[in-house]
C-alpha cells in the first residue's frame, strides 16, 4: 500500500492537539441542552474547529500571514476558555471536565505562541 501524502501542518503537534480538542468539544456538546444548539453549542464548536483550521490555512501562506493565522487560532482558544467558564456556570459541565479542557487550552495556546515565535 502506498504511503499517504501528508501536508506539512499535519506534522505539527499543536495541529494534532487542536484537532483532538475539537473532537472532545463535539462529544461534550452533544450533551448540552437542545435550546443551546444554535447558541453555546454552535459557538463552542465553531471556536474549537477554528483552531486547527487557522493552523492549516496559515501554513500555506507567508510567514507573516502564518503568524496572523496563529494569532487567530489563539484567539479562538481564548474564546473557548470563555465558553468553558459560561458552561461551568450554567452547570452544563462538571468541574473535572472544565479543568481538563482548560488545561488542554493552556497547552495549545502556549504551543501556538511558541510556533509563532519560531517563525520570527
Amino acid at each position: 500500500m502506498a504511503k499517504k501524502a501528508r501536508f506539512s501542518f499535519e506534522e505539527l503537534v499543536v495541529y494534532r492537539k487542536a484537532v483532538a480538542f475539537a473532537g472532545k468539544i463535539y462529544a461534550l456538546t452533544k450533551k448540552y441542552p437542545r435550546d443551546e444548539l444554535f447558541g453555546l453549542t454552535s459557538q463552542f464548536r465553531k471556536a474549537a474547529v477554528s483552531m486547527p483550521l487557522n493552523i492549516a490555512e496559515g501554513s500555506a501562506r507567508t510567514k507573516k500571514d502564518f503568524r496572523r493565522f496563529l494569532d487567530m487560532a489563539r484567539g479562538s482558544a481564548y474564546e473557548c476558555v470563555a465558553i468553558l467558564d459560561i458552561s461551568l456556570g450554567r452547570k452544563y459541565i462538571e468541574v473535572h471536565i472544565f479543568e481538563e479542557l482548560r488545561k488542554d487550552l493552556v497547552e495549545i495556546s502556549k504551543m501556538l505562541s511558541g510556533l509563532k515565535r519560531g517563525l520570527e
